[in-house]
């Protein structure tokens, strides 16, 4: 004896992701909103303090990252279902992983 879902909780099953993406969307802008005008503020002040990226830094942490996860996740489907489009889940991060290596290499020193 299966039960059927009932009408009302494939609706409710339905519309949780929804809630959930639109109240992420709310706080991600009222946060990027405040930190602007927290900036702002500093800016008036005059005790704003630009913040410095290193790219090269960051491209060869992350190009490292996603070489890993990519040749795990790679692996692994290879094992399980080597005929498969789940490889491209790991195919993909190995590819960006190599992308940025090749970044930080060819990126000209300062």
């Amino acid at each position: 004896m299966e039960k059927e879902i009932s009408h009302v909780a494939e609706v409710i099953i339905s519309i949780v992701p929804i809630v959930g993406i639109t109240f992420a969307a709310i706080i991600v802008f009222f946060a990027l909103l405040w930190k602007h005008r927290e900036n702002k503020l500093k800016i008036m002040n005059g005790t704003y303090k630009e913040i410095t990226f290193n790219l090269e830094i960051f491209s060869l942490f992350t190009g490292l990252c996603l070489l890993g996860v990519g040749t795990v996740i790679t692996g692994i489907f290879l094992l399980l279902k080597p005929n498969s489009f789940g490889i491209l889940g790991g195919l993909v991060p190995f590819a960006l992983g190599i992308t940025l290596l090749v970044f930080y290499k060819v990126y000209p020193k300062k």
